[in-house]
């Protein structure tokens, strides 16, 4: 693909109208939780994004990446607060993906984390709210085109993420037995430090959306029992779904894994706007839409499986009949079934773009 063949033109106001599920919208809005850096690498040297930018300049990375949101027909660049970094233990394996990563792939390690014990989370290295940075933000704050929002996303809210990535999985599930208040500690200080963030972002006028991002789930069920993330996990979300609220903005959340279990937990309890992440193996977006349309909104579902694997034509039918079942009175925005992964096929990417682009509500 050359080039799309709709232009459009960023509209903040309307993409959060449609999550908010305010009627159809004019036209389709596309969202996604983050394009690898492969892919933005890719896409700003075939469409020359970059041209103009100073590699010196201390906000060629921001500038590059309202350029390429723009280029894509988002309405919004996803930026959160910057300097919460937690230590963990890494295991590292080669890249096979197209768009390869030349330091390899990095996966968290299952077994063991940092913090097994209570001796261990005291001495900890963590992250002091005194470190975090707004600096990103300001400058979007400012500079970033009026059409266009700020998604505040990033860095927080990964609740059942950190437990699992702190203790190590397999370790977690011990303690979940046996250390329930090493559990609950580890729990409390995430909140404390993601209260931070959020109030941070919310501060910024520019920020219209929260998006918080947590996966809690595999194939066939949750990681650890739905009883345990209530106890453990859904207090911390429904903190900054509540935050969020109060500023007026929506919530939304990114989770991956079978979660029917806990579906009425997160909309109900914990009182999230929108669901995002989409797997055709545990749920179809257009299976969702019709199971919670009318109570959240439904982002993204077009499977990266599917994605990957599919030609143009298949590509462009499946966007078509997923808009048909999900676009009407709002409430869905087009995208990946969970982020461009460095292993998509970009002109396969650009042409569930452009078949959303095309579309006519």
């Amino acid at each position: 693909m050359k080039n799309f063949s709709v232009p459009i033109k960023p509209d903040w106001e309307a993409l959060v109208a449609c999550i908010q599920r305010r009627g159809t919208p004019r036209r389709v809005h596309c969202i996604e939780l983050f394009l690898d850096s492969e892919i933005k690498t890719a896409l700003a040297g075939q469409f020359g994004l970059n041209d103009g930018i100073n590699a010196d300049d201390r906000y060629a990375g921001l500038k590059q990446e309202v350029r390429i949101q723009r280029f894509l027909g988002y309405d919004y660049v996803r930026q959160g607060a910057e300097g919460l970094n937690f230590p963990l233990h890494y295991q590292k394996a080669t890249d096979t993906a197209a768009h390869q990563r030349a330091n390899g792939r990095q996966y968290v390690d299952e077994n063991r984390g940092p913090i097994t014990s209570w001796e261990e989370f005291e001495k900890y290295h963590w992250p002091q709210p005194e470190q975090i940075s707004t600096a990103s933000l300001e400058w979007l704050d400012k500079n970033l085109p009026d059409d266009m929002c700020i998604i505040g996303s990033g860095g927080f809210a990964h609740f059942a993420e950190y437990l699992n990535w702190l203790m190590g999985y397999e370790t977690l599930c011990y303690a979940l037995f046996d250390q329930r208040d090493l559990v609950q500690a580890i729990a409390d200080r995430l909140e404390q430090l993601f209260t931070a963030v959020l109030e941070r972002m919310l501060a910024f006028p520019r920020v219209k959306l929260i998006w918080g991002s947590d996966d809690m789930g595999f194939r066939s069920g949750t990681l650890i029992s739905p009883d345990d993330l209530r106890a453990f996990v859904f207090p911390g979300h429904r903190k900054m779904a509540a935050m969020a609220h109060a500023a007026g903005r929506p919530y939304l959340l990114h989770a991956c894994g079978q979660l029917t279990a806990i579906m009425e937990d997160l909309i109900a309890d914990v009182k999230i706007d929108a669901k995002h992440s989409f797997e055709d193996t545990i749920e179809d977006v257009r299976d969702a839409k019709q199971r919670y349309g009318n109570r959240i909104a439904l982002l993204g579902g077009i499977d990266l499986d599917f994605l990957c694997r599919s030609d143009e034509a298949a590509i462009r039918a499946r966007v078509h009949d997923t808009l048909d079942k999900c676009l009407a009175g709002g409430g869905y925005c087009l995208g990946t079934g969970n982020s461009v992964a460095n292993y998509i096929s970009v002109p396969n990417y650009l042409t569930m773009l452009d078949e959303g682009r095309r579309y006519r509500p």
